[in-house]
């Protein structure tokens, strides 16, 4: 086990709140630090987004690939403003350069409700659920980002794609973590969701899954059409525990799974490859709400416990693990007595009410 290891942590605000979130969200991972003891974190910032484009005609600043490449993990707030677009109409989108030239091929997305905080579901199962929907995040239909064409103004094409490299690091990447969850208490079952009735793609797609799940023999595993899963995922999402998906299904049904648990605002996740791992708040830039000190940062706040989590775990630290549960609970508990209520549910908690909140619970 090391000790008193340091980690370069790549911090990249990005557009609109993700400058608010970043810097309370940092003050809250450096009291972990010094609570926890064992390892520390060296924070460098790295400039990209929607305004670097405006102001450099670049999505990066000088120097900022570099330094997010060299990271050991990379802490991202927000990437992109509506307005802001290439001359295609796509947006500006620096955090998906980030995956396909990092090859961060699992995107992890959690749907775990907080204690005390309203679900739109009046099930009270729903309580129960704790599922993590893994997302691939560099083929797909995304694959054709940036890459579709227009012909004539009368028919545009892109084109999905999924290769059986990718294919089987994710899917080995998705039973191991049934596997850790079933030996943390959860079921420990995997979800493969397709659409592999119609499109040869998806077929190929769940081909490959059945080839990795012989060597996963422990677990248990099912097979779903994305319609199918979006219908469940609504009746009953307290009976799953990890399913996997291609990009643009995993798109969808992660903001379906932020929604319920009570929106973007409380949805961490992660895209995680072989090497390096980028950690953000699912929710966008919310420029329309930007520089008011009402946005929820809690997402930011756990999407920085799965970083603390992730770095522990790869390089054997058990310290930033430890650190990482501490982060998680903190949370649990800022919002168990179902007192903070923040703006997007009808409360009053701003920004800093939840940082501070977590802060006295650390």
């Amino acid at each position: 086990m090391k000790a008193n290891t340091t980690f370069k942590i790549a911090v990249m605000p990005g557009d609109g709140v993700g400058l608010e979130i970043m810097p309370p969200c940092l003050e809250v991972l450096n009291k972990v630090v010094r609570k926890v003891g064992g390892f520390d974190l060296d924070f460098e910032e790295a400039q990209a987004g929607a305004q670097v484009y405006l102001d450099t005609g670049n999505t990066y600043a000088e120097g900022a690939k570099q330094t997010a490449h060299a990271a050991d993990a990379i802490l991202l707030g927000a990437m992109g403003l509506p307005d802001v677009r290439y001359g295609d109409g796509t947006e500006i989108t620096p955090q998906l350069d980030l995956r396909f030239d990092l090859k961060l091929y699992a995107g992890v997305r959690p749907v775990r409700p907080l204690p005390g905080v309203p679900l739109p579901l009046s099930d009270v199962r729903a309580r129960n659920m704790d599922f993590v929907l893994i997302r691939e995040s560099t083929e797909g239909l995304f694959a054709s980002h940036n890459k579709g064409q227009v012909e004539d103004d009368q028919i545009a094409r892109d084109t999905l794609v999924i290769t059986r490299d990718v294919c089987e690091k994710l899917f080995d990447f998705s039973f191991r973590l049934a596997q850790q969850r079933r030996a943390q208490g959860s079921k420990g079952d995997l979800v493969c969701v397709d659409k592999a009735n119609i499109f040869s793609s998806y077929a190929f797609f769940r081909k490959i899954f059945d080839e990795r799940a012989r060597g996963f023999p422990d677990i248990s595993t099912q097979r779903l059409y994305v319609d199918a899963m979006s219908m469940n995922m609504l009746l009953k999402p307290w009976e799953y525990d990890v399913m996997v998906m291609e990009n643009m299904f995993g798109d969808i049904l992660s903001d379906l799974g932020a929604g319920l648990m009570g929106g973007l605002g409380f949805a961490p996740s992660a895209d995680i490859g072989d090497d390096h791992a980028v950690f953000q708040p699912c929710h966008g830039s919310a420029p329309d709400i930007a520089g008011q000190g009402i946005v929820n940062p809690t997402a930011m706040l756990l999407s920085a416990a799965m970083m603390l989590d992730w770095l522990g775990d790869k390089h054997d630290v058990a310290a930033a693990v430890k650190g990482g549960e501490i982060l998680k609970a903190a949370v649990d508990r800022a919002f168990e007595g179902g007192g903070l209520i923040t703006r997007e549910l009808g409360g009053t908690a701003t920004m800093m009410d939840v940082c501070e909140a977590v802060n006295a619970e650390i």
